[in-house]
């Protein structure tokens, strides 16, 4: 569903002549290609589903993250504005993200569906939470909630 959004998405871009656009698509279908082939050696019919593709998009977000610090540091802001550029047209495309207060929720639940008591259960809650919200939850964000629900 999402590789059909998305090429519907790049036609539409082309016909539109919004190069910013297509650039982005083509990379993001390029990362996900690489996944699908990295994916190969698990058996031949091992795809990729849709949880790997918006965690795919989420480390191309992080990388532009990256790459905007190191360029405003580095007096470059034309470069950092096309990243932002390039993070907006890949957030257009990833679900709507958990925010503070559904994480904290989900958190909750897991730790009480584990018996979770302290941070040596830390592993297991992350992963349960990584099964079920693979594509909505932002980690980074919620490893601290998940500490913080732990002590």
């Amino acid at each position: 569903m999402l590789r059909d959004e998305l090429n519907a998405a790049l036609k539409e871009a082309m016909r539109a002549k919004d190069m910013l656009r297509v650039t982005t698509i083509r990379m993001m279908l390029a990362a996900f290609k690489d996944r699908d082939i990295a994916a190969r050696t698990e058996g031949p019919d091992a795809g990729v589903g849709e949880a790997e593709l918006v965690t795919v998009m989420q480390k191309l977000i992080k990388q532009r993250r990256d790459s905007i610090e190191a360029y405003d540091k580095g007096g470059r802001p034309e470069l950092a504005d096309k990243e932002r550029a390039e993070i907006a047209v890949i957030e257009a495309f990833l679900p709507k993200q958990m925010d503070e207060a559904e994480a904290k929720v989900a958190i909750a639940a897991a730790v009480a569906e584990l018996g979770a008591s302290g941070m040596k259960d830390m592993g297991k809650v992350m992963a349960l939470l990584r099964e079920r919200h693979g594509g909505v939850m932002d980690f980074g964000k919620a490893s601290p909630l998940v500490k913080a629900a732990l002590s």
